[in-house]
C-alpha cells in the first residue's frame, strides 16, 4: 500500500468570495467543478503548484474554522507576491517560530491557512 498526500476540504458559503480570495489573492487554479444541478452546492479542486484543497459548499463537509498546515519553499516571494496585490481582506506577515518562518492568512470563511518553510535540522 502506498499513502498519498491529503487533500483537505475547506467549508465556503459564498462562490464569489472563495474564487476572491483563493484564485485572485493566493493564486490557485481551478482543476475541476462540479455542481449537482444549477442553484446546488458547489464542489471544487484547486490547485497551486503541489498543494491541492477542496472546497465545498456542500453542508457536513468540513466544518469552517479548520486550519491547513501547508509547507512552503520561498514563503519571503510568495509573501512579496501577496503584498503587492493590496488585497484589501488580509495583509499576512512572516512569523518567525522554532520550527520555520510561518504566514497565517484567514479566509472570508473563518478557515485558517498556514504557510510555513521548516527548517532543516
Amino acid at each position: 500500500m502506498q499513502l498519498m498526500p491529503a487533500i483537505p476540504i475547506i467549508r465556503i458559503f459564498s462562490e464569489d468570495k472563495a474564487r476572491e480570495f483563493y484564485l485572485d489573492f493566493l493564486g490557485f487554479q481551478i482543476d475541476w467543478e462540479h455542481c449537482f444541478e444549477a442553484g446546488a452546492p458547489l464542489y471544487l479542486q484547486i490547485r497551486r503548484a503541489d498543494l491541492i484543497l477542496h472546497l465545498s459548499e456542500h453542508y457536513g463537509d468540513a466544518a469552517p474554522g479548520a486550519t491547513i498546515f501547508a509547507r512552503v519553499h520561498g514563503i519571503d516571494a510568495f509573501h512579496q507576491e501577496l503584498t503587492a496585490k493590496d488585497y484589501p481582506y488580509a495583509r499576512p506577515g512572516v512569523e518567525s517560530l522554532p520550527w520555520g518562518r510561518q504566514m497565517q492568512i484567514a479566509d472570508p470563511f473563518g478557515n485558517r491557512l498556514r504557510f510555513c518553510e521548516q527548517m532543516h535540522s
